[in-house]
């Protein structure tokens, strides 16, 4: 009995071995998904981004803002002058974080009244907001015991006075569920379409579509609309679950969030149906859907900030619809973006919706040839 099975064991490895396609399978998506993994799911700050709005000519604001300077944590990226230009630094996601030093900063720790050092960072990102928080509290942390042993305060000689954008109380939950609308669209609509054409033919049923009067752009259509429709009503279904059980809430356009759900269907749809014209069999149209859908998850800043990601990895991000659409639903959810305001997302997610379109009807035609 043994025996058998030893030699039915050896079967099944040479069977596995021999077969290219399965050693491709083997090898290929472990190496890929080790790779993404392992540069761009960092949850570590290394350069976090601020910007410096100083009020104080004093020199303890000056000893505070050069700690700053000094660590290898913080990168600043700009001085600013006015009260008004911190809307755009964090608006653009150009800054995390605006250190803002009061007019009587260094007088108020001199005479031991309370001085309070004004953080106003980004809270879109929770996670990262509060990484970034820990950090400036270190920071202040060192500076507090240094002035208190210097000049014999009884208390903190510094507070931190926080004020998070977007995102008040810095709840995951306001920056998770926004981006489960794009996530499960996602999911969704590349099993919808990653597995029609290789379902077609792996029932057999796809010769018969080919002798009907219908031509590939027509038979491509056909396969398209569904993905469209589903997926269209489940990231409809999702985003009111968001506000309506979650109660995240909604400040933006509707038209804005529906336009850019539409391209994201465009592009998700092109890349599913180019999955399944390359797939003979559903379990092969089933890996090529896995294969791309947990790295552009990871590339996308779902649960990682793409600026914690090595530079060469940042520029894959570009190709990603999902980077895109994150932006946007966010963007709608939380700061109020409107059509125009979003414009910069539309055009890249329009142009991948449109090139993998053309990629999935090329791939149709030469395997239809």
């Amino acid at each position: 009995m043994w025996a058998r099975i030893l030699a039915l064991i050896v079967k099944e490895f040479l069977a596995v071995l021999r077969d290219a396609a399965s050693r491709t399978v083997l090898i290929g998506p472990p190496l890929i998904q080790l790779m993404v993994f392992g540069y761009a799911a960092s949850f570590d700050l290394n350069h976090i981004p601020y910007a410096v709005y100083n009020e104080d000519t004093g020199y303890a604001a000056r000893e505070l803002l050069a700690r700053f300077a000094g660590s290898t944590t913080f990168e600043q990226i700009a001085t600013i002058t006015r009260e008004a230009q911190i809307a755009s630094l964090i608006d653009d996601k150009r800054a995390l974080l605006v250190l803002h030093v009061p007019q009587h900063f260094t007088r108020d720790l001199l005479t031991q009244a309370p001085a309070q050092l004004q953080i106003i960072i980004d809270g879109r990102d929770s996670n990262t907001a509060s990484l970034a928080l820990n950090d400036v509290s270190g920071v202040l942390l060192d500076f507090n015991q240094k002035w208190a042993g210097t000049h014999g305060n009884q208390g903190p000689p510094a507070r931190l006075d926080i004020r998070a954008w977007f995102n008040p109380n810095l709840l995951s939950r306001w920056f998770v569920v926004p981006g489960i609308v794009a996530l499960l669209t996602l999911v969704v609509t590349l099993l919808v379409t990653g597995l029609s054409v290789a379902r077609e033919r792996e029932m057999g049923t796809f010769d018969q579509l080919l002798v009907t009067p219908m031509g590939p752009f027509e038979i491509l259509v056909g396969k398209a609309v569904p993905g469209l429709v589903i997926g269209g009503l489940e990231g409809g279904f999702i985003a009111l679950m968001a506000v309506w059980w979650f109660k995240v809430p909604f400040v933006g356009s509707i038209a804005a969030l529906a336009l850019g759900l539409f391209f994201f269907l465009l592009a998700a749809i092109g890349i599913g149906l180019m999955i399944s014209s390359l797939a003979v069999t559903q379990q092969q149209g089933l890996l090529g859907v896995f294969m791309f859908l947990v790295p552009s998850i990871i590339l996308s800043g779902f649960a990682t900030p793409i600026a914690n990601m090595p530079e060469a990895v940042q520029l894959l991000t570009y190709f990603n619809p999902m980077r895109y659409f994150l932006i946007i639903v966010r963007g709608v959810f939380l700061q109020g973006d409107s059509v125009r305001m979003l414009l910069p997302q539309y055009g890249p997610l329009a142009l991948i919706g449109l090139a993998s379109m053309a990629a999935a009807a090329w791939l149709f035609r030469h395997r239809m040839a």
